[in-house]
């Protein structure tokens, strides 16, 4: 099993900033409209596992399909580096983009395929 870790991670031009806190066991890769072209590969992480340090109050949020999840992008670079929802369960969480997190390789990670596209 993973070990749980806090990462640091935010936007390109820095404005967003965040920790998460995570152990990267279930980490997808999914196949939707919007993350297909974004390029993101998420872990998922409860709201007491996740700390806005900055930019919180700037992000501007997009919604399509069912409106159910919150894209949340930065104003200024326009990078989505996390986004929130409510997860199968109904409980509020945090997508975070690992390719977003600060000094993580992303080949030390194991990306589980999720068909978004047809859910």
């Amino acid at each position: 099993m993973a070990e749980m870790k806090t990462y640091t991670g935010g936007c390109h031009c820095g404005q967003v900033r965040y920790e998460a806190t995570t152990d990267l066991a279930q980490v997808v890769s999914c196949n939707c409209s919007i993350c297909h072209k974004i390029g993101a590969v998420l872990t998922f992480v409860p709201p007491e596992q996740f700390k806005s340090l900055s930019g919180a109050n700037v992000v501007q949020t997009y919604q399509f399909n069912k409106k159910v999840i919150n894209h949340l992008h930065c104003p200024t670079c326009g990078v989505e580096s996390y986004a929130t929802g409510k997860g199968p369960d109904g409980k509020e969480m945090f997508a975070v983009n690992l390719r977003c997190l600060d000094g993580l390789d992303l080949s030390t990670v194991t990306p589980f395929p999720y068909n978004g596209r047809d859910a």
